[in-house]
């Protein structure tokens, strides 16, 4: 269960926030998670004196987050050089493991990497003929649907040939949800989705053999 704040407490941070307090600051201060602190101060206003000391703040805590977003991505630049064929397979089937479908062929995701990355997969590792790949996809009563179809066809590669349907969902997610939700399935997939089963199971056995 989570810790109960007081409410002396949040009025604290509250107040502390108005006079320019950054969110680490205050999540150091009170020993409290960053989504805890952000529920209580993301309305409150910063008083105009202060305001240019928080801008100086959030300068340097961006150029901290670049710093070590690069940093980071150089020491994947030599963890990775490149992909084998065989690794590609491995991480094609390791995204279907943990997304997709596991009765017929098919998997559903709302992040655009990860369907660009699958459907490449599909196509260009498992030989996959885009004519039988299909798209379809799920979004709220606030999107607009011509925009997410064009979204996601132009993120896959697909055209509308490829494009299945449109399922509205009850509701308002725009502002968290932009673009909906993009299914993936194949035609005649039973045999693919086999497939992946098998190379789950192999991937298991080399993980966990001695």
């Amino acid at each position: 269960m989570a810790k109960r704040i007081p409410l002396e407490t949040i009025k604290t941070i509250k107040h502390l926030r108005s006079k320019g307090w950054s969110l680490p600051e205050l999540r150091r201060k009170f020993k409290i998670g960053n989504g805890t602190v952000w529920r209580y101060i993301q309305n409150v206003e910063i008083l105009p004196k202060y305001r240019q000391i928080w801008e100086f703040k959030r300068k340097g805590s961006i150029k901290r987050k670049i710093e070590a977003e690069n940093k980071a991505y150089n020491k994947a630049l030599k963890t990775i050089s490149s992909l084998s064929m065989q690794e590609k397979i491995l991480i094609s089937s390791a995204l279907y493991w943990g997304e997709g479908n596991k009765k017929d062929f098919s998997l559903t995701n709302t992040d655009p990497e990860l369907i660009k990355i699958f459907v490449y997969g599909l196509n260009k590792v498992f030989k996959i003929p885009k004519k039988r790949i299909r798209l379809n996809i799920r979004i709220y009563e606030d999107m607009n649907s011509k925009e997410c179809i064009n979204f996601w066809l132009k993120t896959t590669g697909l055209n509308h040939k490829n494009f299945s349907s449109v399922n509205i969902l009850k509701g308002k997610k725009l502002g968290k949800l932009k673009y909906g939700m993009c299914r993936i399935r194949i035609l005649k997939g039973s045999n693919m989705l086999k497939y992946l089963v098998a190379i789950k199971l192999r991937m298991i056995e080399c993980f966990t053999s001695p």
